[in-house]
């Protein structure tokens, strides 16, 4: 297992890391799967021995079971691993049992502390932009909290790259702790994150934690054109995370991750998920899964190195096109771009 560094921190984490919102299956959570205690200890001590370090949960993950689970799961081996949980989604009924106030932020923290089983949080994760709240008291409260004694880093997630800018900016002229990392949506089926989200952090120096890595599953190798999805699995009609707009795309993806994995003995989730640890900016991938057979599949991601061919015939059939601004600064710029502007335009200049 290779470890990077997260963001402008000190702090080293696994280039995979482990998911927790299978762990609980209350709620709508239930359709991402139901590991027990059991379950967990076992995933736990699973991801442990391959050498992760970062395991990440929200309170929102089945009303707050998944963060009990966690911490019962963690108990003796807390201090060996880096703990990251969210908080912003709702957890009760009353006006303020959500967003990112002053008031729901700092009582989200200590409940999660409580049900974690722990005194503090590692890394404490902004879940979602709140256009609501003024930044300044969102980012006082994450100050307050890392200054307390209970966080030790912040984080976003979720965020557009001008929120994820104006949180720096407003850090930076209120002297708050600053965001270490986002943590962001980005897969070989969705890269939109190459748009901004990723020039924002090579800019900003900040860590990338990924989410859905897989795409909910859609390119773990089973989902096939002109075939029917396996019994148990979730209709592409009906997935909606993320939103497929082109289905030929994504066939056209699956069909080279399965001819790469094929060549390699591999499962072509092992493919997908080296593609996106060996990207520009990204830190540590986020991997779940609902059964201890698709999580040991998952982990020997952590050994695949893909080759320039490889890499290439996964970037080319997964390219976006350039969108405005940037196919006129590929123009009409292109002398005078940043080593940041250069991680989408530079495959463009030449094509």
């Amino acid at each position: 297992m290779e470890y990077r560094q997260l963001g402008r921190s000190g702090l080293m984490v696994s280039t995979l890391s482990l998911g927790t919102m299978t762990f609980g299956g209350k709620g709508k959570f239930v359709k991402t799967g139901d590991t027990d205690l059991e379950g967990a200890r076992r995933q736990v001590g699973m991801a442990l021995d391959a050498g992760i370090n970062l395991f990440d949960t929200a309170d929102v993950y089945s009303n707050g079971a998944s963060e009990e689970i966690l911490g019962q799961a963690l108990k003796g081996k807390r201090d060996a691993v880096i703990l990251a949980t969210k908080a912003r989604f709702r957890m009760g009924d009353a006006p303020n049992d959500a967003g990112l106030s002053r008031y729901h932020l700092i009582r989200a923290a200590e409940a999660s502390l409580k049900r974690l089983g722990t005194d503090h949080v590692d890394l404490y994760q902004l879940h979602q932009w709140d256009g609501l709240t003024p930044l300044d008291e969102t980012l006082e409260a994450v100050d307050r909290l890392v200054r307390d004694g209970k966080v030790r880093y912040a984080g976003v997630s979720n965020f557009s790259a001008w929120h994820l800018m104006k949180a720096m900016g407003v850090a930076a002229m209120e002297k708050f702790i600053a965001p270490i990392s986002q943590q962001i949506h980005y897969s070989l089926e969705a890269r939109d994150a190459e748009y901004e989200l990723i020039p924002a952090t090579l800019d900003q120096k900040l860590g990338v934690l990924v989410w859905s890595p897989l795409a909910g599953g859609l390119l773990s190798g089973k989902y096939r054109r002109d075939q029917a999805a396996p019994e148990g699995t979730r209709q592409l009609a009906n997935w909606g995370e993320p939103p497929i707009r082109d289905e030929n795309r994504l066939y056209d993806i699956i069909d080279v991750l399965v001819r790469i994995a094929a060549d390699r003995g591999v499962s072509a989730a092992q493919i997908a998920l080296a593609w996106l640890i060996g990207r520009r900016g990204v830190t540590s991938v986020i991997v779940g899964a609902r059964t201890d057979a698709q999580l040991a599949d998952n982990l020997k991601a952590a050994e695949v190195i893909l080759t320039p061919e490889e890499r290439a015939d996964l970037d080319h059939v997964s390219q976006l096109p350039l969108i405005y601004p940037y196919w006129h600064q590929a123009m009409t710029a292109s002398d005078r771009l940043s080593e940041a502007d250069l991680s989408l335009i530079a495959p463009h200049l030449n094509s």
